[in-house]
Formats: C-alpha cells, sequence, structure tokens
C-alpha cells in the first residue's frame, strides 16, 4: 500500500542528508502545495544554507589536512589525490557510487519511474543531483515538459550537424554542436552585462537545463545523418525524456525505453575525478559558460581510456565469439582469455581506478538482462565471462581489481535492441553524463569556486626536493 508522507522544508533538508534513511516501497516525499514546487524554486531555498555550511567548514577546518601525496600520485595521474570539491556524487571503492547518498538499488526503488515502468526517469535523478532530495512524480513530469519546451535547436546547429561528413566521429560532432549552441548561453550574455557574481549559478542553472533539453534532438540528427535518413521526428512534450530520446533515435519498444531510463540514470555522474566531469569542472572555473565547459568533457569522453571503453569491450567479446563461437563452454572462454593475458593485452571491461568490487552499474543492468532478456546469446556469453574472467584474472595476479565495470555489459544490451552502431555508444554516454556534470557546474557557481589552478613540478624539482633526504 502506498504512504504518503508531507514534510515540512526543514525536515525535507534532513531527510535529504541521511545516508541511511530507509523508506518503505511505495513512499514519496511530496510537495505541501497543490502546485508542485519547481527544480529552482527547490534549489533557491536551499542553497543559502548549503553555502552557510561550506563558509563554516572552511573557517572550522581550513587549515586541516585531507591527505598526503606521494611522488608516485604525481606520475600517475593524480590518483587518490584528493584536492576537488564535487558536491553531487561519491564513488565508494567497496560499494561503489552513491549519487546525493543514495546507492544505485535505492534509486531505483525511489525515485519516480513513467507510468507503466519500473526503472528511474533520468528527470528524477537529475533532480536528486541538484538538490539532495527525492522529486514527487509530479515534479518529474514538470521537469520532464520543461525540458520538452527548451529542446528546440538554432538553425546554424542543424546546419553545421547536416554539412558534417559522415565519417566524422559521432563525438567528433557531438562536440561542435555543443560548442556551436554557445550562441545561446544566457551566462556568457549576461557576463557581458555585468551581472553580479552571487547571481552567476541562475544562468548557469538556464544554460544548463537548455543544454540537456537540446541533446536528444542533438544527438539524434547526429544519429540519424550518420547512420539513417537524416530525419529527426519531433519531440513529443507528453513524453519524458528517455522516452522522447528513444523516439528521436528511431526505437519504440517499451524494453528499450526502459533500458534508455536506466541507461541514461547510472551513466549520469562519477564523482568528480574522471576525466569528463573533471575537464567539465576545470573549464568551468575558468567561468566558461557550460557548453564550452561540456564541449570540453565530452572531449574527454571521446578518448579510448574513458567513453569508448564500451566500444572496445564489445569488439572484444564479438572477436571471441567469432573465434571460438557463439555458445562457447567455460574452458573455451577461460582458455581465450588467457592468450588475451599472454599477448599483452587486457580484458576490457573488468578493472577499475577506484572500484575494488562489482561495479554496481554493472549489477543493475545485469538484472536488467537476466529479467528482459536471459536467453540472450550474448548475454549468456558476458554471464559466463562474469563468473570466469575475476577468477582468471586474480590467479594472472596482475589485476588490483578483478571485476567487471559498467562497460562490460552496456554494449552487449543495445547489441540486443539492434542498436549496433558501435561508434555512437559514447554519444549515448555524453548524453548521460550531462546530468552529473551539470549538476556540479550549478553548484561549483552556488558555491562560487575559484578558478582551479594546482601546482605542478618537474622531475629535476622533484629530485631536487628529496636529493639531501
Amino acid at each position: 500500500m502506498s504512504i504518503a508522507f508531507r514534510a515540512s522544508s526543514t525536515t525535507f533538508k534532513t531527510l535529504s542528508r541521511v545516508h541511511t534513511l530507509v523508506v518503505p516501497s511505495g513512499l514519496r516525499l511530496l510537495s505541501t502545495g497543490g502546485k508542485p514546487k519547481s527544480l529552482k524554486d527547490t534549489l533557491k531555498e536551499i542553497a543559502p544554507a548549503k553555502q552557510a555550511e561550506v563558509k563554516e567548514i572552511r573557517a572550522k577546518y581550513g587549515n586541516k589536512v585531507l591527505g598526503e601525496t606521494t611522488v608516485d600520485m604525481a606520475y600517475g595521474g593524480m590518483r587518490g589525490i584528493k584536492g576537488l570539491i564535487y558536491e553531487t556524487s561519491l564513488l565508494d571503492a567497496e560499494e561503489g557510487i552513491r549519487f546525493r547518498g543514495y546507492t544505485i538499488p535505492e534509486c531505483q526503488k525511489l525515485l519516480p519511474s513513467a507510468d507503466g515502468g519500473e526503472e528511474p526517469l533520468p528527470e528524477g535523478l537529475f533532480w536528486l543531483l541538484v538538490t539532495g532530495q527525492i522529486p514527487t512524480k509530479e515534479q518529474v513530469k514538470q521537469l520532464s515538459a520543461d525540458w520538452a519546451a527548451r529542446s528546440a535547436i538554432p538553425a546554424h546547429v542543424e546546419d553545421i550537424l547536416d554539412r558534417c561528413p559522415p565519417n566524422l566521429h559521432p563525438m567528433s560532432q557531438l562536440s561542435l554542436a555543443v560548442t556551436a549552441l554557445q550562441s545561446e548561453s544566457s551566462f556568457a550574455k549576461a557576463y557581458q552585462n555585468g551581472v553580479p557574481k552571487t547571481e552567476y549559478w541562475d544562468y548557469f542553472y538556464e544554460d544548463a537545463n537548455d543544454l540537456i533539453a537540446k541533446l536528444p534532438n542533438i544527438a539524434a540528427r547526429i544519429y540519424r545523418n550518420v547512420f539513417k535518413d537524416g530525419k529527426v521526428p519531433d519531440i513529443d512534450p507528453s513524453l519524458d525524456y528517455a522516452a522522447n530520446f528513444s523516439k528521436l533515435l528511431g526505437y519504440s519498444d517499451p524494453k528499450f525505453i526502459e533500458l534508455m531510463r536506466l541507461y541514461l540514470t547510472i551513466h549520469s555522474d562519477h564523482e568528480g575525478g574522471n576525466v569528463s566531469a573533471h575537464a567539465t569542472h576545470l573549464v568551468g572555473s575558468a567561468l566558461s559558460d557550460p557548453y564550452l565547459s561540456f564541449a570540453a568533457g565530452m572531449n574527454g569522453l571521446a578518448g579510448p581510456l574513458h567513453g569508448l571503453a564500451n566500444q572496445e569491450v564489445l569488439r572484444w567479446i564479438l572477436k571471441m565469439k567469432d573465434v571460438i563461437g557463439a555458445e562457447p563452454t567455460e574452458a573455451q572462454i577461460t582458455e581465450y582469455i588467457w592468450a588475451t593475458l599472454k599477448s599483452g593485452q587486457v580484458v576490457p571491461g573488468y578493472g577499475h581506478a577506484v572500484l575494488r568490487k562489482t561495479d554496481p552499474r554493472y549489477m543493475c543492468q545485469r538484472e536488467f538482462a537476466l529479467k528482459h532478456l536471459p536467453n540472450d546469446p550474448m548475454f549468456q556469453m558476458v554471464s559466463k565471462m562474469y563468473d570466469i574472467v575475476p577468477k582468471v584474472l586474480t590467479e594472472h595476479g596482475k589485476t588490483k581489481n578483478p571485476w567487471p565495470n559498467v562497460d562490460a555489459h552496456s554494449g552487449v544490451l543495445l547489441q540486443h535492441f539492434n542498436f549496433t552502431e558501435q561508434e555512437y555508444y559514447t554519444v549515448l554516454f555524453g548524453v548521460s553524463r550531462a546530468l552529473g556534470v551539470m549538476a556540479g557546474l550549478i553548484w561549483d557557481r552556488i558555491l562560487g569556486l575559484p578558478i582551479e589552478r594546482p601546482k605542478s613540478l618537474t622531475t629535476d624539482a622533484i629530485k631536487k626536493m628529496f636529493a639531501d633526504k
């Protein structure tokens, strides 16, 4: 039975900070008025308290040490260095990502879903990332309608995309289109007109929501131009974000739409140190508007060590299928994995820079597959690998984390629905990642974070530093 719960704004804020809150099935935190409170109005209410909290933390703990930095950390991609503030999510090595304190299973349970659906709506996840609060279904519908109303892209952006040669990588086209959208930036115009610093966040908020809203139209136009007939349907204002994106891509299967809701939710954010989130934050710290900042993040996401990884995983699995067949035995898979490792290559989709357990984003995709496509041959192969690869990597002894990450599964799910254009997969990732990094940028401006400028060293400087020690 559903239980309605009405909370004051004070209670609401308190609940949003309690990470271990257990909420019975069906519980919804409801707004007190007849018309649901908008995302922006909610943010205006909670921002002052958070600003005061950060001011207090800096006054109280400003000279405290967060951790030690070693020479290996400096040469090793700064892994493990604690030097960023990123409010929307936190990654734990043992339990995986938490979005504003909520695990993925908790988000699947608590965030609103579409009528007749089960997976969380990306709009609800964005609301959570921005506010720390679980929205009502009515608030999510309001945000869906707002994004649909903002979704049109300017003629010059359409023209740029239509003129791109089909051999220009879809991620290059995405970056190009987002950069061209900068002409629409509310913040850039306001900054030129001398807007006070205290109002920066307001214009960043508008740009962030405009950008998120326009991404399905941009991404679908790239897909249709490169792989289909170049014709893009209109946005349907009655549909949710993922349903509209699926429609624009040409998919109407309810299971695919559910997959897209899940995909856009779980790929949205992974704390602030990954390349796409850090690049967006870094460029935004120079007060580059959200369009320029997101374009920088997408150029990072396009790298084979970041967003292209799911494409690499699928190619590896398809190659294995060609070599050992569509229904291999465990012994055949084991032998193929050992052959890969002995040739000096890695098994893509396994291991993570931070995680030391199976990625919960992998697990929720596995659960989706078990429910909707348990007999799919590619899924069955991936499922066997889930049992075999960690054992082989552990025996091999050169992998700190032998468990699968998010990339080990997503490509196989897309393939099941005949979404086979692998070069496009990172664009899907990019549309999703916008939810996290735009929420992060909004908070960067609310908190007035300064331009990022860490200290760098030369190898000679390090040698001199330790020469007499």
